[in-house]
């Protein structure tokens, strides 16, 4: 697919995605699971408030691909051939990443931060070394094999404040969450105009406050443990709990970040360590039930900023499980139950243009007799 091509499609979406201003809420969760074979398997909740239209997404080797600058114009920022090839999901129809693994096995995806993301000021003249914030992940994901490469990386370019009209022309208020095939996890933030890149030694990352005020906030909740309790005595008398699960009473249930991140990280925490990464994919999976919104649990009102939605309500549009030792990129779509897979190892990296699939297939049931 030559520049020209890119250039055209990249512009026609956004175009496109005009109809879906304003901006949407996103309610993300994500976290990282260990194998005992020594790979890592990832899950991740994708929530929105409009219909994204996600498609599996598939980016070569050596295709290239332009930087949005800050006039918000493809090909007038950083301007780079991927190196490795991808797969995730798009949003909206553009050619941009907002989840994915490469062939190395990086994996990672962009969350919304609408309170803290603040890009950098960039001047005209480094607007060529620059890209929109939409594009973070494409270019981590297309560029480096592990999340020091990363680091080192993001440290040289800029991420610029260009507008996106799907989120009320404003810049798409995300962060990046990062896990290589060796287990490393970092976070990317741009705070205060700032690059702020925090290692994640939990591997959960969702939505704001900063992510290292998340990480402060699980000292308030030391008393948890995945280990029932003995039963209460006082003066003699026994006071037993009324069920299994006293261990983590306390355990935040509602659908605020921090309380996602809380119970995200206990619940992956508390995952057993003799699995391998083929059965932490299982156990990946009933995690995130925990974090799938039902339709109307979340209702958008007309005049609540983020409105607009289909029905008025915020859903899990699609969840991801990606086994980065198995290279396998694991889906589920809002409209349905079924578990759909991507084999990264049967990508055509030599291929010359990016394809999309369509993943929104209708509900199936195996049939038992």
């Amino acid at each position: 697919m030559n520049q020209k091509i890119v250039k055209k499609a990249f512009a026609t979406a956004i175009a496109v995605s005009l109809v879906f201003a304003p901006a949407v809420s996103s309610a993300c969760t994500s976290f990282l699971l260990k194998g005992n074979d020594g790979g890592f398997v990832y899950g991740r909740t994708m929530e929105f408030g409009l219909p994204l239209k996600s498609q599996l997404t598939v980016i070569p080797r050596n295709l290239p691909l332009m930087g949005v600058g800050i006039d918000s114009k493809p090909g007038s920022g950083l301007n780079w051939t991927s190196k490795y090839a991808v797969a995730g999901m798009n949003g909206l129809g553009m050619p941009v990443l907002v989840d994915g693994m490469n062939e190395k096995g990086l994996v990672g995806g962009l969350l919304n931060a609408p309170n803290t993301a603040v890009y950098q000021v960039v001047a005209p003249a480094d607007s060529a070394n620059s890209i929109a914030s939409i594009q973070m992940l494409m270019y981590a994901l297309t560029n480096f094999a592990t999340v020091d490469e990363v680091k080192a990386g993001f440290s040289k370019i800029k991420v610029n404040r260009s507008i996106i009209p799907a989120y009320n022309n404003q810049s798409a208020p995300v962060r990046m969450t990062l896990h290589d095939a060796k287990g490393k996890s970092i976070v990317i933030e741009y705070l205060k105009g700032e690059l702020v890149i925090t290692d994640n030694p939990v591997g959960v990352m969702t939505n704001d406050p900063a992510f290292r005020d998340q990480l402060n906030n699980i000292g308030n909740y030391a008393n948890l443990t995945n280990v029932e309790k003995n039963p209460l005595v006082i003066n003699g008398a026994s006071y037993a709990p009324p069920s299994s699960g006293s261990g983590l009473h306390g355990l935040p249930g509602d659908y605020l970040s921090p309380s996602r991140f809380i119970r995200a990280l206990f619940l992956t925490k508390s995952a057993p360590t003799t699995y391998s990464t083929s059965q932490q994919t299982n156990t990946a999976w009933h995690i995130l039930g925990s974090f799938d919104i039902p339709p109307g649990a979340i209702s958008l009102p007309a005049t609540n900023a983020y409105g607009g939605g289909a029905g008025g309500i915020e859903i899990t549009e699609w969840t991801i499980v990606a086994d980065n030792k198995n290279m396998i990129y694991y889906l589920k779509m809002f409209e349905s139950t079924n578990v759909q897979s991507f084999d990264l190892k049967k990508i055509d990296v030599n291929a010359k243009q990016i394809k999309y699939y369509d993943v929104n297939k209708p509900q199936s049931y195996i049939a038992i007799n």
